[in-house]
């Protein structure tokens, strides 16, 4: 079947479970989708992996202007060749936070690259959501670096002292970040305690001391 036709089907069976009250109450950061479903994610998830692992057909859905398409190649990409050189293609796609987010959970966090694409990706000239796509990643991948745990806090507090209107999103993908390292080990666990002793007192960098504040004193 040709990339075309195998869409087709997909989307048809996308289209069958499609849920008018799910689309309405969605809420997310960023650019709207071209068309929008409104398919739950575990109903999604569970149609892109019957499609199995096809990296070409991936790279296909996620050029269409189609959320469920789109999320759907995040879960049939192959992780095994998202090399360095594919990760413009993969950033120049993400359009919103809920994209973000399923990419970091379906494909980002398991790339063998993943430490390339962290740093690329938390640069300070990035693109704030790449950076909150990096830092969510980041808290579920195996390939991680306690010095990360600093970078997660230097980003809430450049992004605080800039105003950004983005500062509570990269908060939250910060917090997510520290929150998982904080159970990694006791070499882990100071750096994320060292790393919450340089947050100042803006609302975000208050948001990750306060929300990782409970973690720490189990």
């Amino acid at each position: 079947m040709d990339p075309t036709s195998r869409m087709t089907t997909l989307l048809g069976a996308m289209r069958r479970e499609r849920n008018g009250a799910v689309a309405d109450a969605m809420r997310f950061y960023g650019r709207p989708y071209g068309l929008n479903y409104g398919v739950s994610l575990p109903t999604l998830r569970t149609l892109a992996r019957t499609e199995g692992r096809d990296h070409a057909f991936a790279r296909y859905l996620y050029l269409q202007d189609v959320r469920e398409l789109r999320l759907a190649a995040f879960h049939i990409a192959d992780p095994a060749q998202v090399a360095e050189s594919e990760f413009p293609f993969w950033a120049a796609g993400l359009l919103n936070s809920e994209m973000a987010e399923e990419g970091a959970f379906a494909l980002f966090s398991r790339l063998e690259d993943f430490p390339r694409l962290f740093t690329a990706w938390t640069a300070v000239e990035a693109e704030p959501l790449l950076t909150y796509a990096a830092l969510m990643a980041a808290a579920r991948t195996t390939h991680g670096d306690v010095a990360w745990a600093a970078t997660a806090a230097g980003i809430v507090t450049r992004a605080a002292a800039a105003d950004l209107p983005e500062a509570h999103l990269l908060a939250q993908g910060a917090t997510a970040l520290l929150a998982a390292f904080a159970t990694r080990g006791d070499a882990s666990r100071r750096a994320v305690t060292d790393a919450l002793a340089t947050l100042g007192d803006s609302p975000a960098e208050t948001y990750v001391r306060e929300e990782l504040a409970w973690r720490l004193e189990e």
